[in-house]
């Protein structure tokens, strides 16, 4: 897939991923070497908890949308590098059996005044499972080189 440079993004347009399966054997390994709390790790201790059943860590959430990002049609030049965050949410939890997806809704973009060889860009990052709800939305601001020459 070929790369975007900042002029080829424009406010209002939407990229799409692929899918990603979660499973249990993933959210307790992950959970394990990064978030061990009991209803991230054992199923039934999760069911006495507010999600009822096991869910992943918001932070699992984080890496999973990550890598559907950088296997996704949304290829900024140079990689996907963050500049601040506006906004994370997770909405609702995921489970063992989902399947991931994201959209990318570019909301602004702006080239910049002191560096003008990039600019910035804004979007909507909304990880959903497979009955369209959202799990995650998060607002980067990313960095995004202008088109050389």
């Amino acid at each position: 897939m070929a790369e975007h440079y900042l002029e080829d993004f424009a406010a209002g347009q939407v990229f799409r991923s692929g899918t990603l399966a979660v499973t249990e054997e993933a959210i307790i390994a992950y959970a394990r070497e990064f978030d061990p709390q009991p209803f991230h790790l054992d199923d039934a201790a999760a069911r006495g908890t507010m999600f009822g059943g096991l869910a992943a860590s918001g932070w699992h959430t984080a890496a999973m949308t990550m890598k559907l990002l950088v296997g996704s049609e949304f290829r900024p030049a140079g990689g996907i590098i963050g500049g601040g965050m506006e906004e994370l949410r997770w909405p609702r939890p995921v489970r063992p059996g989902d399947v991931l997806r994201v959209e990318v809704e570019v909301l602004e973009v702006r080239p910049s005044r002191s560096r003008p060889q990039q600019g910035m860009l804004r979007a909507r990052c909304t990880t959903l499972n497979q009955q369209g709800e959202a799990v995650q939305v998060f607002v980067p601001n990313l960095i995004v080189p202008r088109r050389p020459g």
